[in-house]
């Protein structure tokens, strides 16, 4: 059962999230509104190195981990052994037309001190001014050149960016595709077109998403390509050649019909991992609850394991 503190933020959602993308109308009045920043906060800098490189005229952050203190150098030596030569590379949600916030600024830092990793955040273009291929494009080069450095790469997306890094996997050229490690998906939007059945059985008990307000914003996002295509929709691309994949989800959320057909679409893949929460909300692993909590540790776990199997083989 979710604690209190999820079923508090439901009723939240509903009256203040919710209608905002209740209706086509609103869809396409979140479309035309001006983005905001997607610079790091200052907080993130405390005891971390921030860096920026730019690719094809985008932005990435890489957000390293928080230095450690004298008396964790034993700890830090074994454990760099470990993490040296590896990325993690996250792609934030905001249904393709929302700029990264301070809960995914603050996963980001969770992810790099947990794992010991840097962390690269490509700050992709956003809905209308751009599209899909342009993500899928900056993505692909981003993991690519850490690839031609000898990295290893693990993917980590929540909502639309895990539906990103999905694609970014699918697509990626068998050079780069034996650079990465595993992609991890949080509730990740998986079809633009939201045409399975079960969506509106779960839409119902959803505090936050609505297919209608999406429409016009998956419309813009694939620019004209069909919204079934595997060039924009992951759930309909090639599963067979992926990397390990993890996917985390509850069942409050609008994604979970289709992370259930992933579920099924990969089961007796032994390195397939799915976690599906009772009563948890849209990427409760970033929300400030118990749940949230323990699944982003549990995360960071997962990511820094994948490593550890890599460089065991």
């Amino acid at each position: 059962m979710a604690s209190w503190q999820m079923r508090g933020l439901a009723m939240l959602f509903s009256v203040v999230f919710k209608p905002r993308l209740a209706t086509e109308k609103a869809g396409r009045a979140r479309l035309a509104r001006a983005k905001g920043s997607a610079e790091p906060p200052k907080s993130l800098r405390s005891g971390r190195l921030l860096e920026r490189y730019e690719i094809s005229g985008f932005t990435v952050h890489v957000v390293h981990p928080r230095a450690r203190s004298q008396a964790d150098h034993v700890e830090a030596t074994t454990s760099d052994a470990t993490t040296s030569g590896t990325a993690v590379v996250y792609l934030h949600g905001g249904a393709y037309v929302g700029e990264i916030v301070s809960q995914q600024w603050q996963f980001v830092a969770h992810l790099a001190d947990r794992t010991g990793c840097p962390v690269h955040v490509p700050i992709y273009g956003l809905a209308p001014e751009h599209d899909a291929a342009q993500a899928l494009a900056l993505v692909s080069a981003v993991v690519a050149e850490l690839a031609q450095t000898g990295s290893l790469v693990h993917l980590v997306g929540d909502s639309a960016g895990g539906g990103l890094a999905l694609l970014a996997a699918q697509h990626a050229a068998p050079a780069t595709r034996s650079a990465l490690v595993g992609v991890t998906a949080l509730a990740p939007w998986l079809d633009l077109a939201m045409a399975n059945p079960q969506i509106p059985v779960v839409e119902r008990v959803d505090p936050w998403l609505s297919r209608a307000g999406l429409v016009p914003i998956a419309s813009a996002w694939a620019a004209g390509t069909p919204l079934e295509d595997p060039a924009v929709s992951p759930l309909h691309g090639d599963f067979s050649a992926l990397p390990p994949l993890a996917v985390w989800v509850g069942t409050r959320d609008i994604t979970l019909p289709d992370c259930r057909l992933v579920r099924d679409r990969m089961a007796g893949e032994p390195s397939f991992r799915y976690t599906e929460l009772e009563g948890a909300l849209h990427v409760y692993a970033l929300l400030p609850v118990p749940e949230g909590r323990r699944a982003r540790d549990d995360i960071a776990a997962h990511v820094r394991t994948s490593f550890q199997v890599a460089r065991e083989r």
